[in-house]
This record gives structure tokens, sequence and C-alpha cells, in this order.
């Protein structure tokens, strides 16, 4: 029990102090960001965020089966995965492609074949692939060496790429609710002349096409229900995260501000991008290798939302500041009126001129107006805030990582952490 007391009130410290004492902390309590290179369209300053509220620490709190005093975080090197295995990854794409053409052929849908294999080589594999190569590493660090056969390599090569396909067809549409420009450092595929909304029918094409290989290469094993529902379930979820995204920013146009809170942010990020970017590669992996003990569902589930969370902070915090030749696209969610971490922290500072500043600027799509809003930014001094965020949330990510049970690999966990801290694209 003193142990939780002890646990309790550290983390209250932390949230408190994150949602909005930052001022009072010296600069040498925090490390500044290294190696940041602010693209020349941005203003000076760095702005980007604040803390997750405290309900949401309470919550990744209480999900932990064993609790102890918080351990230092280790320091994480290394990559979290090797050259070879991402060739290796890649190797099977062509097969997929394949695979899903030969459905179109028996169809006797040449035209339709011939154009579902172009919508796959230009949207799926030109990323970074976090999630299926997420899925192949959970797997191997998951499984006993006995278990991981060619056979089985491959099959969990096949259902990451089922989850990067998830990814593409999810980006498919996004960018055109965005009205995006770029994606991966093309054009987004809707933007291309022959293409514009017929891109909504080929989100919905490189959906099906996901139920297709599992079907195929999955419904003779065990856990292939399993496997499903997670996609099904995840699907739902992530539909369901979009959605709230767009009648949040919806809303800032009728300026009904208070949708632009933490609370509602939170679950948004949860929704549209925790479950599938990191939830879901696990959790695959893990009914893969026979892992099915609802409390190691549990604990897993609260780190790898957390880690969503982490990533979409960042994740707002680049596409405003980030360099858009670094991440193959331009941010546009001042434009756009994204409840971005941005903005909702700087409606938490803002006095009652300032938050004029940003009821007459946000969410308009004029250069002049996005530098309003970005200097608006800077005057707050968010920058600071991101720092300590970024800082503390990776220790209580790396704390909580520790307070797993065994059954599930530590090191795993933090090498997805390594991948994503401090990252720049």
């Amino acid at each position: 029990m003193n142990k939780m007391l002890t646990f309790t009130r550290s983390l209250s410290r932390r949230s408190a102090f994150l949602l909005g004492e930052a001022s009072a902390v010296k600069k040498n309590h925090f490390r500044p960001m290294t190696n940041f290179t602010v693209s020349p369209r941005e203003h000076a300053g760095i702005p980007v965020e604040t803390a997750v509220s405290t309900n949401y620490y309470k919550d990744c709190m209480r999900c932990m089966s064993t609790v102890r005093t918080p351990p230092v975080p280790p320091v994480i090197t290394g990559t979290a995965v090797s050259k070879d295995e991402t060739r290796d990854f890649m190797a099977v794409f062509p097969d997929v492609v394949r695979d899903l053409t030969d459905t179109g052929r028996n169809l006797d849908i040449p035209d339709v074949t011939k154009w579902l294999a172009k919508v796959l080589q230009y949207n799926v594999p030109g990323g970074k692939k976090n999630r299926g190569l997420a899925l192949v590493l959970s797997f191997k660090m998951l499984s006993s060496p006995s278990d991981q056969t060619d056979e089985n390599l491959r099959l969990s090569y096949i259902l990451g790429w089922c989850v990067e396909i998830l990814q593409a067809y999810q980006l498919v549409l996004d960018d055109i609710m965005d009205n995006a420009i770029t994606r991966r450092g093309r054009p987004c595929w809707y933007r291309h002349n022959d293409i514009g909304l017929m891109a909504v029918n080929d989100g919905i094409l490189l959906e099906q096409t996901i139920y297709q290989l599992i079907k195929k290469y999955f419904k003779d094993k065990p856990y292939y229900v399993h496997i499903l529902e997670l996609f099904y379930d995840v699907t739902m979820k992530t539909s369901m995260g979009q959605c709230l995204d767009m009648l949040t920013a919806n809303s800032f146009k009728t300026k009904k501000l208070e949708k632009y809170t933490m609370e509602n942010y939170t679950a948004i990020v949860k929704y549209k991008t925790a479950y599938y970017s990191f939830f879901l590669p696990v959790c695959l992996a893990m009914r893969m290798t026979n892992i099915n003990d609802p409390e190691i569902f549990r604990q897993a589930k609260t780190i790898l939302l957390e880690m969503g969370h982490f990533f979409q902070v960042q994740d707002d915090f680049l596409d405003c500041y980030g360099d858009p030749e670094v991440m193959g696209k331009i941010g546009t969610d001042i434009e756009d009126g994204k409840c971005s971490w941005l903005a909702v922290v700087a409606l938490q500072k803002v006095n009652s001129e300032q938050k004029k500043l940003m009821e007459e600027n946000y969410g308009i799509d004029n250069p002049l107006n996005v530098a309003i809003i970005k200097d608006l930014y800077a005057q707050l001094k968010l920058p600071n805030t991101f720092h300590l965020y970024e800082e503390e949330s990776y220790k209580l990510i790396c704390t909580h990582i520790q307070q797993l049970s065994r059954g599930l690999s530590q090191d795993m966990f933090f090498k997805f952490l390594e991948k994503i801290y401090k990252r720049t694209l």
C-alpha cells in the first residue's frame, strides 16, 4: 500500500506539473531538443504542446497489476528493425499484389485488376512501414525459436502487410477530407488528374483486400477469428476517431471552442491513431503466438495506447514545424482547424486578446492567418511545454514497461519506444 501511495503521489505531481506549472521550472530541469531543423516556411519558435490530462495519467496508472516505485528509465540505443528484416518484409509485397490481382482475374474484370495493382503499388509500400514491421518484430520477440519457421515468418509478413494496407486506405481517405497536397513526398492519390473522388472507391477497395489476404492465408489457423475480430474492431474505432476529428474541426468554424479540450483531444488520438498504429500490430502478433491471457492484453493495451498518444503529440508538432522535405508532406492542421495538441494547449494558455486572435485566424487557409497563429504559439512559449511533455511522458512509459507482468517482452516495448522517441519524421 505504501508503494502504491508513493507511486500515486509521484504521478499526481507529474500530472499537475505538466498541466500548467511549466513556467516554474528552471531551464536546466529538462533537456532541449537537438538536431531539429525548422523549415524555412516557419517562423521562429518551435511550438507544440502541453501534457496529457490528469485523468489520462490516472487511467494509465490503474492498469498495471504490479506497482513499484518508478525506476529510472534505461537509455535506449540501437535500431528496432534491421535493414535485412526490412528487406525481407519488402520482398513479400510483390506476392501480396499478385495474390490480390489474381482475385480480380477470376472475376473476369481485367481493367479492375490492373487498376487495383496500380492503387496498391502507389499507396501501400512507400511509407516507413512501422506498423507492419512492428508486427513482424513482435512475432519474433514473442515466439519461441522453434515456432519461427519459414512458413510462420512469412505469415507474419503477410499479416504485417495487412496492417500496412489498413494504414494506406486510411491515408487515402484522410487526404481527401483534409484537402492535403502531398503524401510521402508525392502528390496525394486523389490529386492525380485521372483520379479525383474515385479515390474514395479506391480506399474501399484497399480495405477489402485485407480480408482477402486473411482468408487466403489464415482461414485454417486457430487464431483466424481472433485476427478478423481485431481488424473489424480496430477499423471501427479508427473510423469513429476520424469522425470525431472532423466534427471537432468543423466546430471551430462556428466558434464552438469548448470542444477544443484535452479530454476531447485524447479521445481523438486514442481512436483515430493509437488503436491501429500501436495496439493492432502487437495484439495480432500476440494472437499468432498463442498469447490469450486477458490480463496480459490489458497491460499491453495500456502501454500501447500511451505510445500512440505520445506519437500523435509528436505528429502534431511536426505537422506545424517539421521540414516538408523530410516529412514527405505539407502540414495543414492550422489551415484545417484541427483539434491538434498545439491548438488545445494554446487555448489553455491564452488571455482574452490572444483568444480573439485564435478565433479570427485559426482554421483559415491563408498564409497570413497561419503566420499569425504560429507567432502566437511562439509568444505562448509552447516549445517549453513540449520539451517537458516529451521527457516526462517518456519516463512514465518506461516506468509502465518495467512494471509488465511475465509473459510479455519488455525489450519489445522499449524497442517501439526507441523508434518514436525524439523522432523528426
